[in-house]
């Protein structure tokens, strides 16, 4: 019965011992979780105090917020005293019971079963011992040593089990109380934690959260009429037509403003990456000043790309892509080549930076300057009807020649009638923006069984030119020529000119080529101004009709027949802008004409010598000279065209 009664109080104190493990781990991670709280209250506490450090890119509102986190951050801390302090009350009254439990009464009564043990396995050693006395060779010396070994073993168990017997039934109480102390602890401390939290903040912090509360409230507030507003424009933009979505949806008639000075989208670059391979890469470029400038996406900022000062652009076929234009540096190298989305983004851009590259972005006015500039140019596309009647209202001399006297009557004279632009040129006829070749072509297809000099000039041309009565130079730059079928009048110059300005302007091409004019008693000739090589030749005889723009003084043209192979004639209407007046290059040509008839006779010619003021060399001289004009207004070498 004993032993039976014995193993209930061991199953009992084994099951007790793995329990109070258990709860020693739980009450252990309480504390643990109540530590972690006092670090993490810390760490809270300095982080409300971080925020005005950060330095926010949109900081509104930040000044309520920073004054609102430092107060919390001050509540915290004195909330991080109170966790401390239940910390340490937990570690005292609800662990340091349980563990003292275990470590004392758990580890005794396992200690005391040991020795038990120990004692029990003794005593049945010596019993052993005693029942193996022989019985009929009796000593007694050995049977006095057996029983007294026997009686100490049986004494050492008694006293054992006593002792082990004792803490059993201890421990039944001990239990008890290892139960129900640490949770008395942990309870006491959560109530001493509520209690001064409630006394430190329950008064002083009832206005503080209630204003918080309303300024919450108001932000709220804010937050839902701003995401009511989103949310109605949200609708009213996806609302709109589907071809706001679809690239270039306005093919047909985009609405141009080509009066920019300033530019921005998104464009195709291409870039070479071989001999013969090249990437399209889409990129951000806006214009800034007179640069173009381009911004790769997750860039702070755009670098630049171009130089857009007296550059050129036109239109470019390339790699069967729709929308491509090339950029050209003002020395005529190719730049870069971009291509846009739309037909609308396609002109728009190349007329921004046509404005640019004029440096309108210089003016106290730009927008103006460029809406007069793109106005000047539209009127070029202006009917010849009007454009004729520009020029009689000019004229008002002419007008009165046409007058007669009958009958004391004023009678006016029936005008002529004008010819058709039809009947000048025909509809259709190509333009041709760049008539004049480079100087090295020009040496490549003028060479012949006559030896050249390096510079492209003959010695006949020398001693032509030195023998001429007549030598006079302008600067000129070269804007277009096209085929006529009529030199009987200057409408059919008038005619070409309306028609090349308005090609220029609906293509875009504002650049153009400088070339010295000279006016010789034998012919026209266009000079390189830095090879000084001659690039074209019109013989003076062939030019039957020259006369200058009565409104754009520094506009001329002339008409050349000549004979071509099968004997057939053709004629050309050739118009150029000059750095000075037109009609100074119309009135050297003009006496160009007269030296050549006044040359069939020696008194004509004399008469002509003396009418006219010489050089010190005997050659005829004009008013004012060409050099002084060009003193008086400087010009620089490819400069943009104000036609």
């Amino acid at each position: 019965m004993t032993r039976s009664l014995l193993s209930v109080f061991e199953e009992d104190a084994g099951t007790l011992t793995d329990y109070t493990n258990q709860l020693l781990q739980a009450m252990q991670r309480v504390y643990g979780a109540q530590n972690e709280m006092c670090l993490a209250t810390q760490q809270l506490s300095k982080q409300l105090l971080a925020y005005e450090k950060q330095n926010f890119a949109l900081g509104k509102g930040d000044e309520e917020v920073i004054s609102t986190l430092h107060y919390f951050s001050k509540v915290v801390d004195e909330l991080n005293i109170l966790h401390s302090e239940l910390a340490k009350q937990l570690a005292d009254t609800m662990v340091l019971p349980i563990i003292q439990f275990r470590e004392k009464d758990l580890t005794e009564v396992s200690t005391l079963k040991d020795l038990f043990g120990l004692a029990s396995n003794e005593h049945d050693l010596s019993m052993a011992k005693y029942s193996r006395l022989p019985k009929r060779r009796e000593n007694e010396k050995l049977k006095t040593e057996v029983v007294k070994e026997v009686a100490n073993a049986r004494r050492k168990q008694h006293l054992s089990s006593l002792q082990y017997y004792c803490a059993l039934n201890a421990l039944q109480y001990r239990k008890r109380i290892a139960m129900m102390e640490p949770m008395l602890g942990y309870t006491q401390g959560q109530i001493n934690f509520f209690k001064k939290g409630a006394e430190m903040f329950s008064k002083r912090m009832d206005s503080f959260l209630s204003s918080v509360s309303n300024m919450v409230q108001s932000i709220q507030g804010e937050l839902d009429a701003e995401a009511d507003a989103m949310r109605v424009s949200q609708q009213d933009l996806l609302s709109v037509n589907e071809s706001v979505y679809t690239p270039d949806s306005d093919v047909t008639s985009p609405a141009i403003n080509r009066n920019l000075i300033q530019k921005a989208g998104y464009l195709n670059l291409r870039n070479k990456t071989g001999l013969v391979t090249t990437t399209w890469d889409r990129l951000y470029f806006f214009t800034q000043g007179g640069n173009l400038m381009c911004q790769p996406r997750g860039a702070v900022a755009g670098g630049l790309i171009q130089d857009l000062d007296n550059c050129s652009v036109m239109a470019v076929d390339c790699e069967d892509r729709r929308y491509c234009f090339q950029i050209t540096t003002p020395t005529g190298k190719s730049g870069i080549t971009l291509q846009a989305e739309s037909k609308k983004e396609y002109e728009e851009w190349i007329c921004a930076i046509n404005n640019i590259s004029r440096q309108i972005y210089l003016t106290d006015n730009p927008e103006a300057v460029a809406i007069k500039l793109n106005q000047t140019a539209l009127q070029a596309v202006t009917p010849i009807t009007s454009f004729g009647k520009k020029h009689e209202s000019l004229r008002p001399s002419q007008n009165v020649k046409n007058m007669e006297m009958e009958s004391d009557k004023i009678i006016p004279k029936e005008l002529s009638t004008k010819p058709d632009c039809t009947e000048l040129i025909a509809p259709g006829t190509p333009i041709q923006f760049d008539m004049v070749l480079p100087a090295t072509e020009f040496l490549d297809q003028n060479r012949g069984g006559r030896r050249t000099n390096p510079f492209g000039e003959s010695e006949d041309s020398k001693n032509d030119e030195e023998d001429s009565l007549l030598q006079q130079m302008f600067v000129v730059r070269f804007l277009g020529s096209m085929a006529v079928q009529s030199d009987d009048t200057n409408e059919v110059i008038y005619e070409a000119m309306r028609q090349v300005l308005a090609a220029r302007a609906i293509h875009n091409i504002f650049r153009t080529t400088e070339s010295h004019l000279m006016v010789t008693t034998k012919s026209l000739r266009l000079i390189d101004p830095q090879t000084q090589v001659t690039r074209t030749t019109f013989e003076l005889a062939s030019v039957t009709q020259f006369a200058a723009h009565q409104d754009n003084k520094r506009l001329l043209g002339f008409v050349v027949r000549v004979t071509e192979s099968l004997g057939e004639e053709s004629m050309s209407a050739n118009i150029f802008e000059s750095n000075t007046e037109g009609e100074k290059i119309c009135y050297a040509i003009s006496l160009g004409k007269e030296i050549i008839e006044a040359q069939k006779d020696p008194e004509a010619l004399a008469q002509l010598m003396m009418s006219m003021p010489l050089t010190n060399d005997g050659k005829f001289k004009l008013l004012n000279d060409q050099s002084e004009e060009d003193g008086a207004i400087p010009e620089e070498r490819g400069e943009e065209s104000e036609a």
